[in-house]
């Protein structure tokens, strides 16, 4: 069942998937006959109970998680696990950053807080994901932001560190949309509320022997060691996120796009919407992306306009046309349109014809 609901292009939170919202509303006053809200619920409960083991289960199916990683649900958000991981892994040495953008440069100015942090390469103003790191054998771990939501650069295919060192990737904006190479990891993490669910969620990805190495000073509920050993439930968890993420779980496994089902079938879906909003940029004279196609984001799409004096015109007349959250961030300018998992076809095609037709008009 659908309806004329606009397109929401929000980087996030972002626009989840109609029948889960469905799903959440008809079972917001009584979840499965228990005459409770999942908000009213005891997260001790064995009603609640059921939904974090269902939804631990499913994310591990879809993922292929390893058996040696724990799966930990958490708050904080993604800038929170900025310094959460140095807490607990940097063991108070060094840590390499590789800078590919906005969030990548937050993540080593809050780890300078807690270890040693070099920049072992930058992306600077090139558009291109930098090939020669400068990486030190000793360091604790390297970390990478697998997909910058400001500025629109992914990694479609992760480094393999010859030094041994722990790859620490922040996936938060785009974790769900493609199988993820755990051969390559140490730790993953990212908040729900681009690809999952509202915000109010983290998950952590950490593999066993990773375990067990937290600073003095980090606090008890984020000790990743302890929230694995009580099973994401040393204190409260985000029990309502984790029940709308739970539901997303199912959705992604039964939806069936190009004969492919699953995680497959979103991964082909986001590269052919990316593939329809890159393909109409670069044909027209009128908008730009300067992200080079190698690195390009299939989920965060930032563009500028020719004259930038048009960008309110473009925005109001936007919202007009059923397509929201197109505003750029402040700190790049221009517009962007986020395509995450929610996101269907025929949005990018509402996006694309309205392109077209302003640069038809204004061009």
């Amino acid at each position: 069942m659908t309806s004329a609901r606009p397109f929401n292009f929000a980087p996030g939170p972002a626009t989840l998937p109609e029948p889960v919202l469905r799903q959440v509303a008809a079972e917001m006053l009584d979840w499965h006959g228990s005459g409770m809200s999942v908000m009213e619920m005891s997260h001790r409960g064995k009603e609640f109970g059921s939904i974090l083991e269902a939804a631990e289960r499913d994310l591990r199916e879809l993922l292929a998680v390893p058996a040696n990683f724990r799966i930990l649900f958490m708050q904080g958000g993604g800038l929170g696990e900025n310094a959460i991981v140095p807490m607990n892994l940097s063991r108070g040495g060094k840590v390499d950053v590789v800078v590919t953008g906005s969030w990548s440069r937050k993540s080593a100015a809050e780890a300078r807080r807690y270890a040693d942090v070099q920049i072992a390469a930058d992306i600077g103003k090139t558009g291109v994901i930098p090939r020669d790191w400068a990486l030190r054998d000793d360091a604790a771990y390297v970390h990478v932001c697998t997909n910058e939501t400001i500025d629109g650069v992914e990694f479609h295919e992760l480094p393999q560190l010859a030094t041994g060192v722990p790859l620490v990737i922040d996936v938060s904006s785009h974790l769900l949309s493609r199988p993820i190479d755990w051969s390559r990891v140490g730790l993953a993490f990212g908040g729900a509320q681009k690809n999952i669910g509202p915000a109010g969620m983290t998950m952590v990805f950490v593999r066993d022997d990773l375990l067990g190495h937290a600073l003095d000073i980090c606090p008890s509920a984020f000790n990743y060691e302890t929230v694995a050993a009580n099973q994401s439930m040393f204190n409260t968890p985000p029990t309502f996120a984790i029940y709308v993420a739970g539901l997303v779980f199912q959705w992604v496994k039964g939806l069936e796009y190009a004969g492919k089902r699953g995680l497959a079938a979103i991964e082909q879906r986001n590269i052919d919407k990316a593939a329809l909003l890159y393909g109409a940029l670069d044909a027209s004279g009128f908008f730009k992306n300067h992200i080079d196609p190698s690195c390009r984001s299939r989920m965060n799409v930032p563009f500028l306009l020719k004259d930038d004096r048009l960008n309110e015109t473009f925005l109001a007349e936007a919202k007009s046309a059923g397509l929201l959250s197109l505003k750029g961030h402040k700190s790049v300018g221009g517009m962007r349109a986020s395509i995450y998992n929610a996101m269907p076809l025929e949005g990018v095609q509402a996006l694309v014809g309205f392109l077209k037709d302003f640069e038809a008009r204004h061009g």
